[in-house]
């Protein structure tokens, strides 16, 4: 780190809250200029908290990519939200992110849709979130591209109105607008501090983990429609190879016989094909050969066991 010898350190937490599908497993990929988090079209995707390292001159910023925060009906609901605040309260600064052109459509009665009001309802849910926890927050405005000027100055007056934000950000994390001035806000807002992870690391998430995570990935881009929220993956071996490859061993887990079958295929088909783009991902991510092992497993109620949420951090009431 010579190149920065001649200034003072800082480094500290930047959690990014929002409702599902707001784009913030995007933004912190974006920022730290690699793939940290997961990222499909499908809300909910991001289940635990997951930290992603990004460089700003001297300082060091611990991206925290939270659960999307909404009205929980399940255990594992709860588990994700209250991981979310959990994150936003540990944080040294908060950043709110907001489908800007979603909420828009409500406010402004452009013909929302019904995803849209459920999205309008989570951000009004995640402002009295912050004033009942006495938090402040930074807003960021998502998707700016996607919104005329005047549009976007009526979403920032009635955000403002809230007293919940200190500054307002537009931008879009997809293509990279108005990234400029976030980054050096959140580089400012950290804490003098020696750097928490070395230089060249670009996420705080055990490879196990990892690998699980775009193994899931994968899975939901594939059966998204069959089996929207109903599975989970967990890496349950890793052995080093000799030649520097590596075997994992994974297994999905689902709730019922008939999601077993969905996963599977015919003759096998669809796991082959999540295993396929998955081994090629990890062997790119972890530049080593990947021998990937898939196995599906029913476990009707993985979603409210406390052992096996507590590999992802999440906790339970």
């Amino acid at each position: 780190m010579t190149q920065n010898n001649q200034q003072k350190q800082s480094c500290g937490f930047a959690a990014i809250i929002g409702a599902p599908n707001a784009g913030k497993s995007t933004l912190v990929n974006t920022l730290v200029g690699a793939k940290v988090s997961i990222v499909t079209h499908k809300v909910q995707t991001t289940r635990f908290n997951v930290r992603g390292v990004m460089l700003e001159g001297a300082s060091q910023i611990v991206l925290v990519d939270t659960p999307g925060i909404f009205s929980p009906k399940r255990a594992l609901d709860r588990a994700m939200v209250q991981a979310a605040w959990n994150g936003a309260s540990e944080a040294d600064i908060i950043l709110h992110l907001v489908d800007a052109p979603a909420f828009a459509r409500v406010l402004l009665e452009q013909e929302p849709k019904a995803q849209d009001n459920m999205a309008f309802k989570d951000v009004e849910r995640i402002i009295e979130g912050l004033k009942t926890n006495g938090l402040k927050a930074d807003l960021a405005l998502n998707k700016i591209d996607l919104l005329p000027k005047e549009d976007l100055l009526k979403l920032a007056e009635h955000f403002a109105n809230t007293d919940c934000y200190k500054e307002t950000f537009m931008i879009s994390a997809s293509k990279g607008l108005g990234l400029k001035g976030l980054k050096a806000a959140l580089a400012k807002a950290m804490p003098e501090s020696p750097w928490h992870y070395p230089e060249d690391q670009i996420a705080d998430l055990p490879s196990r983990l990892l690998a699980a995570e775009v193994t899931r990935e994968k899975l939901m881009l594939r059966v998204h429609e069959e089996l929207p929220y109903a599975a989970s993956v967990e890496t349950e071996s890793w052995e080093e190879h000799r030649n520097g490859g590596v075997r994992i061993g994974q297994v999905i887990y689902v709730q019922r016989e008939s999601q077993r079958k969905i996963v599977l295929g015919k003759g096998g088909q669809v796991i082959k094909a999540i295993g396929a783009t998955s081994r090629q991902e990890l062997s790119k991510m972890f530049d080593r050969k990947v021998h990937l092992f898939l196995h599906v497993k029913v476990r009707e109620n993985w979603s409210s066991d406390r052992a096996h949420l507590a590999l992802f951090g999440l906790e339970l009431d």
